[in-house]
């Protein structure tokens, strides 16, 4: 049975009903099969025909004599069927089908005293892997059916979408486009967004693009967090990337969107999260890390632009023309309003219900300004000078200079030059991770 559950494993990788069979006669492995109706278009392409067909192929006789077929789904009235017509001595299956199955859940062909052959059959063999695996499937393929449904949600009148054609074979940039449309915030707009790795994870982190970006942006970073075991969620928000894109600048204002990525995060159930943002003057990210404060771990302030000239359309992409661009040019004059950047609080100040947390993250201006060697080695001296002021806070801030803050030293890497996010951005996200990883492990 262990044997036919990798058949069925077999066909879940090929999109298929997750069923196997084996064939066995004194205890050789004679033949084995799964289903394959939907790639052969053929009805009787069942995991058990596929093994008797074998079978008897392999010992030049239809009648299987003496052989034993294991199957991890009850078998069907035409299978059960077969398997009488080969005068097979026994047939052992897993989980029971308790729509078609005909060894005993619907009805049971192999109890016809009518028949002039009988086989054996017993029943819930490793039952609980078989059905897992069959549920498992199941349970996958809604949410595709699901995702698709979204994914071809009617338009609304006033907005618009940019046509899949334009974002084909954007490099370095394979992961699956998943879509959300149901959100009450979302009003009927597609929110795209990438979402991989373990729910479980011990760190998720937050990738929020830019004002003139959206989540291709990050892709060098994704790619080392999920080398990380971690999980990552990258929305592109609405009027942006792949997401809809209202027609209208007024839509666009921070309460807003920060209602809608609330609830995006309560559908994606994200825990322990890193907000990992470009600007630290973004309003939105600010205002998600203070409204979220239990789920927000910590941030990553990037603070450089993030286009590059390698790949020009990658950034064009989202945007066919000027219409499609009132979310660029509202978040200019939101950012360009927002605040000044939060300077270094009391210890205090960063803690919430008694536990120390890294989420409101402080800098010294010399380290944001650290431009060359010089500067970068003076404001090290005035950050080693702050952390005896406040030795047990756990935070880091990862600036042009790629600074990364611990409690115990500062590090700096050569100054990013403009437009070197693309190039640096691994590393960048490398030094996260292990910053991240040390941090809650020591909680």
């Amino acid at each position: 049975m262990q044997q036919a559950l990798e058949q069925a494993r077999a066909a879940a990788a090929a999109g298929e009903v997750p069923v196997g069979a084996v064939l066995v006669r004194s205890g050789e492995v004679i033949a084995t099969g799964y289903n394959t109706p939907l790639h052969t278009h053929d009805p009787t392409a069942h995991a058990e025909m596929a093994a008797l067909r074998a079978g008897a192929q392999a010992l030049g006789n239809y009648r299987l004599d003496g052989c034993t077929l294991y199957v991890t789904l009850e078998p069907c009235a035409m299978c059960s069927g077969a398997m009488l017509h080969a005068r097979l001595a026994r047939v052992v299956f897993g989980a029971a089908d308790p729509k078609t199955g005909a060894a005993g859940s619907v009805l049971n062909l192999f109890e016809q005293a009518a028949l002039n052959h009988h086989t054996k059959v017993q029943g819930g063999v490793l039952a609980q892997d078989c059905a897992a695996l069959l549920a498992e499937f199941f349970k996958n393929r809604r949410t595709e059916q699901r995702a698709r449904a979204l994914a071809a949600r009617p338009l609304r009148q006033d907005a618009l979408r940019t046509p899949d054609a334009r974002f084909i074979a954007l490099p370095d940039y394979p992961w699956e486009a998943r879509y959300v449309s149901d959100l009450p915030a979302l009003a009927g707009l597609r929110l795209h967004y990438l979402g991989e790795g373990p729910r479980d994870a011990p760190i998720t982190w937050l990738c929020l693009h830019d004002g003139v970006g959206w989540s291709y942006q990050y892709r060098h970073m994704v790619a080392v967090f999920l080398q990380a075991g971690h999980r990552v969620v990258a929305p592109d928000l609405v009027g942006f990337g792949k997401s809809d894109k209202p027609k209208k600048p007024a839509f666009h204002c921070v309460d807003g969107h920060l209602q809608i990525l609330m609830e995006w995060m309560e559908r994606l159930d994200i825990q322990r999260c890193v907000l990992v943002v470009q600007d630290e003057r973004d309003p939105l990210g600010k205002a998600l890390a203070q409204a979220l404060a239990e789920r927000v771990v910590g941030r990553v302030i990037c603070n450089v632009q993030a286009a590059d000239n390698a790949h020009p359309f990658a950034w064009e992409a989202p945007f066919p023309d000027a219409g499609f661009r009132a979310g660029p040019r509202a978040f200019a004059a939101l950012r360009d309003q927002s605040a000044p950047p939060h300077q270094a609080g009391s210890l205090a100040e960063h803690m919430v219900d008694g536990t120390l947390r890294a989420r409101d993250l402080w800098r010294r201006p010399g380290l944001e300004l650290a431009e060359h060697a010089e500067q970068a080695e003076q404001a090290a001296q005035a950050e080693q000078a702050a952390q005896a002021e406040h030795a047990e806070n756990p935070t880091v801030v990862l600036p042009r200079a790629l600074a990364v803050r611990t409690p115990l030293a500062v590090s700096f890497m050569p100054p990013l030059a403009a437009g070197c996010f693309q190039t640096q951005s691994a590393a960048l996200a490398q030094r996260a991770v292990e910053y991240f990883a040390d941090l809650l492990r020591s909680r």
